[in-house]
């Protein structure tokens, strides 16, 4: 797993590095490649499976990821099977990301996994990783905070921000997020449409 350079070492405060060379030139080679061979490809979502599982990401069957959405580092990125990312999400991973079976990241929504100590006079950055349980839902443009685990089938509302776990089939809602309501445990078992696969069995443009 990556870990950020020592802030008192590199003064990243004012505007040191916070992680290394290979590092950088790896996730500048990524956004390259992601802006030129996929931000146009809204049609071909295998294609776009193919790349991240090329940059190290872990993607099960079924995915989708929005031309649009950004990753910040690919290999700390794990979407399980029909897991989607919709458009303008960023995925802001500088320790893994786990969205989980059937889980939805909705438009312009935010999951950072990275934060700083705010005792430390060098403002060194610290990475703690994220998980979307299974049938969650992270609604349009909310946040979620590094460390934060959101249980199976948990909802955060649209701009919502949690910083704490949220429990499973619970909703959410608010800036911090509050207990709302309960959900139906609904599990899924099927083939979701829009493109990911075109029927359940088939191998034809959406099993990669």
């Amino acid at each position: 797993m990556l870990k950020p350079l020592d802030a008192r070492k590199t003064n990243s405060q004012e505007g040191g590095a916070s992680f290394g060379l290979s590092n950088r030139v790896f996730r500048a080679i990524w956004r390259v490649t992601w802006i030129v061979a996929a931000s146009w490809t809204h049609p071909l979502h295998g294609w776009r499976r193919f790349l991240l599982r090329l940059f190290g990401a872990k993607i099960g069957k079924g995915v989708y990821v929005a031309p649009s959405a950004r990753i910040w580092y690919p290999p700390h990125l794990i979407l399980d099977d029909f897991a989607a990312l919709g458009d303008d999400v960023d995925i802001y991973c500088m320790s893994s990301v786990r969205i989980g079976k059937y889980g939805i990241v909705s438009k312009r929504a935010h999951i950072c996994a990275g934060t700083h100590d705010i005792n430390d006079p060098f403002f060194q950055l610290i990475a703690k990783k994220i998980i979307v349980g299974d049938h969650a839902w992270v609604a349009a443009e909310a946040f979620i905070g590094p460390g934060v685990t959101l249980g199976e089938g948990a909802v955060l509302g649209a701009r919502g921000v949690t910083m704490r776990d949220l429990k499973p089939w619970t909703v959410y809602a608010g800036n911090p997020a509050k207990e709302i309501k309960t959900r139906d445990v609904v599990v899924r078992n099927d083939f979701p449409s829009r493109g990911w696969l075109k029927s359940k069995g088939s191998s034809v443009g959406g099993a990669s």
